[in-house]
């Protein structure tokens, strides 16, 4: 096998991996999903995550659209917000739809198992468990920061759930590996890993300086009245000894007796004193080296058990403290067509300290049932979803392509319940103001083939009128919907132009979200709960009224009065009274 097997990977890349990191290494990176061997090989982060999420055998086929790719990559980005390492973050952004309904069930199972055991712990432990992290980096503390992190977990006393494997950690070997990783580098054998290196290498520094300045130990001697002969050798055998800590043995050892004079005895010397103590440090080194890396072998296995271990529970906890910051619950897994959610909150608005009002909502044959008259209709697999401008619509349609998107991920979504059915295809298309024959087309090649295939299909579209003229607009959206019908599919279709889409097929309803009014700031005030089985109205008098209130210019007033008689200048005159009887 070659790196070039693996989707993403052209020649270009293939070179490059190979020239950083060895075939058999980049393959291996691959496989493992390794996203920092690839990002350090030379890949942009971007790239070797596009590569790894196709690797790593996700059902990337899901987001059929430029729009599902992006919900897709904005639920990732949130989520790796509450990422406890880095290393949880970049597995966070790893995770793909998954192929199979089973597969889901159980990472949703593990990760709803991690929310209940982060909810259990008190705020004091919950901040225990983030410091233990806090000094961990997979990306540049390596072996070392996982085993120190291992073992700061176990002091926080947690056991239960994703913490259970702790208790399973041989704590004195990794007591000792922690010591051997914290003394082994690449540089060398790192201080006080031992004791006689550390002294041997004080010794080694303090000769190597009066090696350097050997006129300033003469004059130290001679300063004390010595000038030469035998009384100066053992004056300078003294001075040595003392600053620098060598034993008298070794001092002797090295002395010359062949110095023409006082100069060239103490150089050669202590040059030969600093050869000495150097082989004297790189022999106690080796020994050491080997000494730590032995007792590394002997703890390998723990050492990888710790990392694997840190970086699982470090992920789990990461999206446990997602979940618990966004309230969200493990959806329903339904067999067939559906797509149903109570009180159902957009994650992109919420994530923005944005007020939401939760939308309850459904498609197919679900069994939620809802307090109330505006219970979503059971059976019908797909809406036209009408109403008033910045009504929330696009937003409902995001929303319900990240609660499919999630729920296919294996992860829990925004809403007090939902019920999903696994989809091969997700086609979401967002409005898009471009007007001309490409667009329309490029549109068509993209969300019609998904709909023609074999697989199950959930379309969300949004005003699609909005790339052709309105005429032929009604026209293909209405064909948009009878093929959604016929296929079958789910299918949430947004539109201001419901009225020319009678009568819908069968299986299709039209729904209908409404304007109440205009708040005492003359802010419109929008109902943004569907209602079932109606068409929604954008209620232009109250916009009209809006710009009428606003207007300071008499000229400008005036004119926005004439735009009031076409709308309906009692309706107009209404709303103005309601927003002032308001205040």
């Amino acid at each position: 096998m070659d790196v070039e097997d693996y989707w993403g990977v052209g020649p270009k890349t293939r070179d490059l991996l190979a020239e950083s990191l060895g075939i058999e290494t980049a393959i291996a990176a691959i496989e493992s999903g390794d996203l920092r061997a690839l990002t350090e090989a030379g890949l942009s982060r971007g790239r070797a995550t596009r590569i790894l999420r196709r690797a790593q055998g996700g059902a990337m086929d899901v987001l059929a659209t430029r729009d599902a790719r992006s919900v897709y990559k904005s639920v990732l980005d949130l989520a790796s917000d509450y990422a406890v390492t880095r290393h949880a973050a970049d597995s966070i952004r790893l995770l793909t739809p998954l192929d199979s309904r089973s597969a889901m069930e159980s990472r949703l199972e593990t990760v709803m198992d991690a929310v209940a055991v982060w909810n259990a712990l008190d705020e004091s432990t919950r901040e225990g468990v983030i410091e233990a992290f806090d000094a961990y980096d997979s990306v540049e503390g390596g072996d070392l920061a996982g085993v120190r992190t291992a073992l700061a977990l176990r002091e926080t006393g947690v056991t239960d759930g994703v913490f259970a494997p702790l208790a399973d950690l041989e704590v004195e070997q990794l007591d000792a590996a922690a010591d051997a990783l914290a003394a082994l580098s690449a540089d060398g054998v790192a201080a006080g890993a031992d004791d006689r290196l550390d002294d041997l290498r004080t010794q080694l520094g303090a000769i190597e300086d009066m090696a350097a300045d050997a006129e300033s130990v003469i004059a130290t001697i001679r300063d004390a009245g010595v000038r030469g002969g035998d009384e100066f050798r053992e004056r300078f055998v003294d001075h040595v000894v003392s600053e620098a800590g060598v034993d008298v043995g070794a001092v002797r050892e090295a002395m010359v007796t062949d110095a023409p004079d006082v100069t060239d005895f103490v150089s050669e010397t202590l040059r030969g004193l600093a050869a000495d103590r150097r082989d004297a440090v790189e022999e106690r080194e080796a020994d050491v080296r080997e000494r730590l890396e032995t007792s590394l072998e002997l703890a390998r296995e723990d050492v990888d058990a710790a990392v694997d271990v840190v970086d699982e529970i470090a992920r789990d906890v990461s999206l446990a403290r997602f979940a618990r910051a966004f309230d969200l619950t493990a959806p329903t897994y339904r067999e067939g067509r559906v797509l149903a959610v109570e009180n159902a909150r957009n994650l992109e608005l919420m994530g923005g300290d944005v007020a939401v009002q939760p939308v309850t909502y459904g498609i197919g044959d679900h069994s939620l049932s809802v307090a109330g008259a505006n219970e979503p209709p059971r059976g019908d697999r797909v809406a036209v979803l009408t109403g008033a401008n910045s009504g929330g619509k696009t937003t409902l349609l995001e929303t319900l392509a990240q609660v499919q998107l999630l729920a296919q991920m294996g992860l829990p979504v925004p809403a007090d319940a939902a019920e999903v059915g696994v989809v091969d295809a997700v086609v979401f298309h967002r409005r898009h103001a471009s007007f001309n024959a490409g667009v329309l087309e490029s549109t068509l090649r993209t969300v019609v083939p998904p709909l023609t295939d074999e697989g199950r299909t959930l379309m969300l579209v949004d005003e699609f009128e909005a790339i052709t003229e309105p005429g032929s607009a009604a026209d293909l959206l209405h064909g948009l919907v009878t093929l959604t019908v016929d296929q079958p599919a789910l299918g949430v279709f947004v539109t201001h132009l419901a009225d020319d889409l009678e009568p819908l097929p069968s299986a299709a309803r039209t729904d209908g979200i409404f304007a109440e009014g205009l708040t005492t700031d003359l802010e419109l005030e929008v109902d943004y709960q569907p209602r079932f089985g109606t068409v929604g109205r954008s209620t232009p008098e109250f916009i009209v009224s809006r710009l009428v209130a606003d207007a300071d210019d008499r000229r400008e007033r005036g004119g926005f009065q004439t735009l009031a008689a076409a709308v309906g200048e009692q309706a107009v005159q209404r709303t103005l009274s309601d927003a002032e009887w308001s205040g």
